[in-house]
């Protein structure tokens, strides 16, 4: 029986395994701190022989997370373990049969050190699990840009210029070029590769480390270039311009085997919404368009699930509608996603995240609305659990994700993620915008969706004007007739509510606004809209002087379309000058060393708000930044008792 047959009769086998899974519904809602956890396991993979298996996994909710390494066919036997001592292990790759590349990251300062100017470093180590040895490296916050499957003791490590050197010029800061070395993991040392350029400046290598695509900026011309490299060739050859004015996308996501001049590009190439292209490397021209939809962008692509056999190899593209969708074009590999999502309980968005080299021993990792990330071992004809990110939290009592659309006033089509909590409608009802604003978001697995949603509230998430899956005429929207913030992306936030309204699903006199970064923005824009629809907000990391956060771009934005975001700003409600205006009752949380909306943002805004003498609460999360991957137990824990007893007893007459 050849490998595919066997891998297909294994999955088949395991299907009965799926009834297994069952269990009673709870009514109450899950204690805060279950949600305050970070996640209890992360990072599984299979070692390249199939012989052992290494996870992270936090084994208490004030611990960091500590390196395990099990028995591939023992899970039951006692693994080896290995924390990070004062550093906080982040992250780690298999280089070789017993020999894992570790990330570390330690708070190196107590304050930023300005914008985007964190209190974090980060390096790397070599952890041999047969001596149970850990070397660490010298260099400081490097990026692993290639494992080198061919040669173990080596890995290519890149590095960007940090800091703000005064004699870097506005190019210098909107386009860093990086260093490329090649590390031996042997002797830590350290031979340069490319040193990158302004010409040439981001590179990208194949699984075997030859360079062959790499970006640059043509400073006499205002255009990124790309460049390739073909297979046995050491020459760089143009094959494509684009000005920094373009607004159109052009982005490499791999080649083909058969004719590597033959490369998979994701871009616009004249249309509104992305696609998947072939384009001729040797002839500087686009190709077959191979996919693309009307609706929405095209994702990306989805690359072969076993990177020893098929190397660099593009089995499938990626869109995003109600979930994550793979269009694959490798039958064996549609064929077993297929069959996977018919043995994984819960299953919604399913992959295999690591494989050994034969095939045959699996990590299948799969998450949803109702599986807040579960990993799976497939070996030796057996489907066993390794475990969930957040074991305490019960499928049954998780809540579903809906796809819905309303109609702007305007006309404009908006859409969004319904989460709705167990019991009978109308509900109260949180908007939760993303933040950004100009990125995609699909809504799978959300623990703040589904924290809220298991709090009684049914919580939408807006896909507002300037979302950047739904094509480029939409993301345009919120900036070619001036800047929208506060206007009509605003408007597109009420008109989703007063829809579920209307549809009889919420409650019109219990309707609430929480949002982050951007999200906290249009809460304090929310907070002082007339006619008000809103009976509270929860502004988190929020910009509340848009004039002030420009400022920190200033210096480093370049091409029509970075100034035309920026102008958005300029032209959008700002709302320190609408603190006079709030009509309702605020919550307030930020970071105390928040290095993407610094602090300085919610004292000004507090200062405001005494002023005026406005109703409001304030909660400094201590030592947390702007994004998720820095907020702790104690950090998630305080932000959501604060919510939860906002919502209940300060916002409105009664409560939420």
């Amino acid at each position: 029986m050849n490998p595919v047959t066997r891998l297909n009769a294994i999955l088949m086998s395991l299907g009965a395994f799926a009834v297994l899974f069952a269990s009673p519904v709870k009514a109450e809602p899950y204690p805060l701190e279950y949600w305050a956890l970070r996640d209890v396991i992360s990072n599984v993979s299979v070692s390249p022989d199939g012989n052992r298996v290494a996870l992270l996994r936090i084994p208490n909710r004030d611990s960091n997370p500590v390196l395990e390494v099990y028995d591939a066919a023992n899970f039951e036997a006692e693994p080896f373990r290995m924390d990070g001592g004062k550093m906080e292990i982040t992250q780690f790759f298999w280089v070789g049969e017993q020999d894992i590349i570790v990330n570390f990251r330690q708070k190196a300062r107590d304050k930023i050190e300005g914008f985007n100017q964190g209190v974090y470093e980060y390096k790397l180590g070599r952890l041999d699990v047969e001596e149970k040895e850990i070397e660490q490296f010298r260099e400081v916050n490097p990026t692993v840009e290639n494992l080198l499957p061919g040669e173990p003791d080596k890995v290519i490590i890149s590095f960007n210029p940090s800091g703000r050197d005064k004699s870097m010029d506005k190019l210098d800061r909107a386009f860093r070029p990086r260093a490329y070395y090649k590390l031996d993991l042997d002797n830590g040392r350290k031979s340069l590769l490319i040193q990158g350029k302004q010409s040439m400046g981001n590179i990208d290598f194949d699984r075997e480390g030859n360079p062959r695509i790499a970006r640059g900026f043509d400073r006499g011309k205002d255009e990124f270039v790309w460049y390739h490299q073909s297979p046995g060739s050491d020459d760089w050859k143009e094959i494509h311009r684009q000005h920094e004015d373009s607004f159109e996308t052009f982005n490499i996501q791999g080649w083909d085997h058969e004719n590597p001049d033959i490369l998979f590009v994701v871009a616009h190439n004249g249309r509104d919404t992305t696609g998947l292209w072939e384009f001729d490397a040797r002839n500087n021209k686009f190709g077959e368009l191979i996919y693309a939809r009307s609706d929405v962008n095209v994702a990306g692509v989805r690359m072969h699930s076993n990177p020893w056999t098929h190397p660099d190899t593009v089995a499938g593209v990626a869109y995003n509608t109600d979930k994550l969708h793979i269009e694959y074009f490798d039958g064996v590999e549609a064929a077993t996603h297929a069959q996977l999502e018919g043995v994984i309980p819960y299953a919604y968005n399913v992959r295999i995240n690591s494989r050994s080299r034969d095939g045959q021993t699996l990590i299948v990792y799969n998450y949803g609305p109702r599986d807040p990330g579960t990993y799976y071992l497939i070996k030796d004809g057996q489907l066993k659990t390794v475990g969930s990110k957040q074991p305490l939290l019960k499928s049954e009592e998780l809540a579903d994700v809906k796809y819905v659309s309303w109609e702007a006033r305007d006309g404009k089509t908006i859409h969004g993620y319904l989460t709705v909590p167990h019991g009978e409608p109308p509900f109260p009802l949180i908007v939760l915008p993303h933040g950004g604003p100009f990125v995609s978001e699909t809504v799978s697995w959300d623990e703040w969706g589904q924290m809220l949603a298991n709090n009684g509230y049914l919580v939408l998430q807006p896909q507002y004007r300037g979302s950047t899956n739904y094509g480029m005429d939409f993301y345009m929207s919120a900036f070619k007739d001036g800047g929208q913030g506060g206007y009509k992306m605003q408007d597109d936030k009420d008109d989703g509510a007063l829809y579920l309204v209307e549809q009889g699903l919420a409650d019109k006199d219990r309707i609430a606004l929480f949002g982050w970064s951007y999200g906290g923005y249009a809460a304090l824009v929310a907070a002082s809209r007339t006619p008000q629809i809103h009976q509270c907000v929860i502004a988190g990391a929020a910009v509340s002087d848009t004039l002030m956060q420009v400022g920190y771009y200033s210096d480093r934005m370049r091409g029509f379309q970075e100034i035309e975001q920026i102008n958005m700003w300029r032209d959008s409600v700002n709302p320190i000058d609408e603190a006079e205006n709030v009509n309702v009752p605020m919550l307030l949380i930020h970071g105390s060393v928040d290095q993407r909306v610094p602090p300085a943002h919610v004292r000004k805004y507090l200062d405001e708000l005494e002023k005026y003498n406005k109703s409001y609460k304030y909660v400094e999360l201590d030592g947390a930044d702007h994004f998720s991957n820095t907020l702790f137990y104690h950090h998630q824990y305080d932000l959501y008792t604060s919510m939860i007893d906002f919502l209940k007893n300060d916002c409105g007459p009664g409560g939420l």
